[in-house]
């Protein structure tokens, strides 16, 4: 005998003539196996140096097979269109970038899930960080010896945070004109540094390493705020990850390498250990 809930289901179903899309949720409320899952954002999404390259990624974007989106696609048996790229702003969200097209034009009618990492880029956040630490070290070419010179990387005006929010903004409201069925979760970043000090592995001179806190928590707060006034949830990867920066005893977060040897990953990036939690903190999020 059906319940009430279900029958209640049933009868707006048919009301709406929605009954072909209805598949999209289990009995449990959650994805159903095989829903399209469209994951979009910068490296902290992409996930370069973390395991195998995604076959058939452009090399530039350094998308990792075992980033979160992978991660949580395997686990709940969804077909994943991951689109992350490093170095993306939200301006490769919804425009194209050079041979790359939009990263939204992934997003179809019959996605049900869409997961947004971005904005970091916007505002020279990783980028202030990378160069901060060369310049502390001296002017330590990237990437160890015969690497690039070392950058000073821009402090955002706020014409640009402005920019990064309307944009993130427009995001939203374009995955919903294209998929209207899809739950949209932005991810915000993981954190890099601790509350207070630096230490080894974020050789950082204390006012760099305090303004790049202040842009972590800003970036933190417009993110969220978006994800509300847009009706998107939200995963505070960067709460949930508070205990574990780079200079934590178990970090998710890789420090800045020391100058003398070649980079085997990017620094200031998501570990797997990252990777991991956001993935198992998606899966609780969308109950499965």
């Amino acid at each position: 005998m059906i319940g009430l809930r279900a029958r209640l289901v049933l009868l707006a179903c048919l009301g709406i003539g929605a009954c072909a899309t209805a598949g999209q949720q289990d009995a449990g409320g959650g994805l159903a196996p095989g829903s399209r899952y469209v994951a979009m954002g910068s490296s902290f999404a992409a996930g370069p140096g973390i395991g195998s390259a995604e076959a058939g990624a452009p090399p530039r974007c350094q998308r990792s097979t075992d980033n979160y989106a992978h991660q949580l696609a395997r686990a709940l048996d969804l077909a994943l269109a991951d689109v992350s790229c490093g170095g993306a702003t939200t301006a490769h969200i919804i425009g194209a970038w050079d041979e790359l097209p939009p990263q939204v034009d992934a997003v179809t009618p019959d996605t049900r899930l869409v997961t947004i990492t971005i904005g970091g880029n916007d505002v020279s956040y990783v980028g202030g960080l990378i160069g901060g630490s060369c310049r502390f070290l001296g002017d330590a070419p990237l990437g160890g010896p015969g690497g690039a010179p070392c950058f000073t990387a821009p402090t955002a005006s706020e014409a640009q945070w402005s920019e990064a929010e309307d944009r993130m903004r427009s995001i939203a409201r374009e995955v919903r004109r294209r998929a209207p069925g899809a739950r949209i979760v932005f991810v915000d970043y993981l954190t890099v540094l601790p509350e207070q000090g630096t230490c080894p592995a974020a050789p950082l001179a204390a006012e760099q390493a305090d303004a790049s806190r202040a842009v972590a928590a800003r970036l933190a707060a417009l993110t969220a705020r978006v994800a509300r006034e847009s009706g998107a949830d939200i995963l505070r990867a960067s709460e949930l990850s508070k205990s574990h920066d780079a200079c934590a005893a178990e970090p998710w977060m890789t420090g800045f390498p020391d100058p003398r040897a070649k980079w085997s990953f990017p620094p200031y990036h998501p570990n797997r250990a990252g990777m991991d939690a956001v993935a198992a903190a998606l899966q609780r999020l969308l109950g499965r």
